[in-house]
């Protein structure tokens, strides 16, 4: 469902420019020196903010950053973070295929993806956030062990993105075909989205995948 144009939504956004960047480009490979935080972690797709607002409370010792290309969402997920005076989340309004222009080699720790476009047409298979080329992506800006969190209620875009991950040699681990009734529910931070068809009945799937780089070199 497409979200509904905010009234005075480019003053909204203005009113929280102090949290939303931008001209990102400009703090790559710098954005550590930018927050004077040691780990980066990035949630593609933020939503309304419910998620990245608890893991930023949850973790004031990390730098969060929301990355949402709709601007009638993304200022939805900034006013919450105003209204709750969060000091370690920023906002970045633009596309998933620009990551490596905003962020450098290894700069990052961990990304979540919660809840992507399923895009269920095989023709779009292609724009789906856990397709290969965005893997690439994401293994570029990632650092070495550092974490990929993906979440659906969509089992078919599951299990497309099991092989997506195998193909792009991301290990794969903590697989779960129902979040909510797993052993990993205890620390499972719910989004809007994900509240809102699990009471419909839908099992949400779950897995977390590790970026190793150099595993030739480590093993000689």
């Amino acid at each position: 469902m497409r979200m509904r144009k905010k009234k005075n939504g480019a003053k909204r956004i203005e009113a929280c420019s102090d949290i939303f960047i931008k001209e990102p480009e400009k703090n790559k490979g710098k954005w550590k020196e930018f927050s004077d935080f040691k780990e980066i972690s990035i949630e593609i797709g933020c939503g309304k903010g419910r998620f990245i607002l608890e893991n930023a409370k949850r973790n004031p010792d990390k730098l969060y950053i929301g990355f949402e290309k709709v601007p009638d969402v993304i200022v939805l997920a900034m006013e919450k973070i105003k209204n709750e005076e969060i000091k370690n989340v920023f906002f970045i309004c633009d596309d998933a295929s620009r990551l490596c222009e905003i962020f450098d080699e290894n700069e990052i720790d961990e990304i979540y993806l919660n809840f992507s476009d399923p895009w269920p047409k095989k023709r779009h298979a292609k724009r789906r956030l856990t397709f290969i080329s965005f893997l690439e992506i994401y293994k570029k800006i990632i650092k070495d062990g550092g974490k990929i969190f993906f979440k659906t209620d969509n089992r078919d875009l599951f299990d497309f993105s099991l092989e997506q991950f195998e193909k792009a040699e991301i290990e794969v681990s903590d697989v779960c075909f129902d979040l909510h009734n797993s052993e990993y529910e205890k620390d499972n931070i719910h989004t809007e989205y994900e509240d809102n068809f699990s009471a419909k009945g839908f099992s949400i799937n779950r897995l977390v995948g590790t970026v190793k780089k150099n595993v030739s070199d480590k093993e000689v």
